[in-house]
């Protein structure tokens, strides 16, 4: 059965948007706050005001947070593999 799509408001940089989605309505919101606050963390260090630019920053700020952590994760996997791999060596050698 296909989840109901509902609508949630939210408060970005100033403007509000109405959300439509079938994520949990508090999720929605904690995403949208992350989103304002990078915004803000921009629009405090720049000069332009512009909404545009701050809202590219953001993104962009957003966007390398998100690879380091998927390379981090990505890190974390093949240390895990080396290590499960070494001990089926040795359970194999025993």
């Amino acid at each position: 059965m296909e989840q109901e799509k509902k609508t949630v408001r939210v408060n970005i940089y100033g403007t509000e948007y109405p959300i439509r989605g079938v994520a949990d309505e508090q999720y929605i919101r904690r995403v949208a706050e992350y989103v304002d606050e990078k915004m803000r963390e921009v629009d405090k260090k720049i000069a332009v005001k512009s909404a545009l630019k701050v809202a590219i920053l953001a993104a962009l700020n957003i966007t390398d947070e998100l690879f380091k952590a998927i390379s981090e994760k990505e890190e974390l996997v093949e240390q895990y593999e080396k290590r499960i791999k070494t001990l089926l060596q040795k359970l194999q050698d025993v």
